[in-house]
């Protein structure tokens, strides 16, 4: 049994809410807050204050928006994408109340810096394969799929070896020569 929610749904869909008004509304914002924060096309003073140029930000950003929605493909990969990405923030959200439960709630609750590093690059890895995921080539194969399908075709156990190895030292170049963090200054500090 169909609902009248479904129903109303489905009729935005057909009135190509989802497939233009949506999309063009978040490139247009983000664009245009972006351009907002940088000052790309420079200043107005009035009155000793800086204002940010909203009539070339905005133009910019509408037709930004517009060559976006023109693509099908990129719209497809935008819905495809925003849908994922929401997906991730709530595992993330759901994974801080589980680690929450066990807060005794006498303090205030922080991740130390090294988990918020680790589920940030957790995170990032997580967005760069949902958009691997979403862009697809002609035929309709995700990248992340047709990328996967080629490493596998060409992989052997030297080029896996000599990947390792490159990782390893690279890894051991960074360690050796980063610069000491603030606990292991003190302790340099206090001898």
């Amino acid at each position: 049994m169909a609902s009248t929610f479904r129903d109303a749904i489905v009729f935005l869909d057909r009135m190509g809410i989802y497939d233009v008004v949506l999309p063009f509304l978040l490139v247009f914002t983000t664009v245009y807050a972006i351009l907002e924060k940088s000052k790309i096309f420079g200043v107005d003073v009035v009155n000793d204050v800086e204002l940010s140029r909203k009539n070339l930000n905005s133009m910019f950003a509408f037709v930004t928006a517009f060559l976006v929605v023109a693509s099908t493909q990129i719209v497809a990969a935008i819905n495809e994408a925003v849908a994922n990405i929401t997906l991730l923030l709530l595992l993330a959200v759901c994974f801080l109340l589980l680690v929450g439960t066990f807060h005794t709630g006498k303090d205030e609750f922080k991740l130390e810096k090294r988990y918020v590093t680790i589920f940030s690059i957790i995170m990032f890895v997580g967005i760069a394969l949902i958009f691997l995921h979403a862009v697809k080539t002609k035929e309709g194969t995700p990248w992340l799929v047709y990328g996967w399908e080629w490493v596998m075709a060409h992989w052997d156990s030297g080029s896996f070896g000599a990947l390792i190895l490159t990782l390893f030292v690279i890894g051991m170049m960074f360690y050796i020569t980063r610069a000491p963090g603030k606990e292991e200054s003190k302790k340099e500090d206090e001898k």
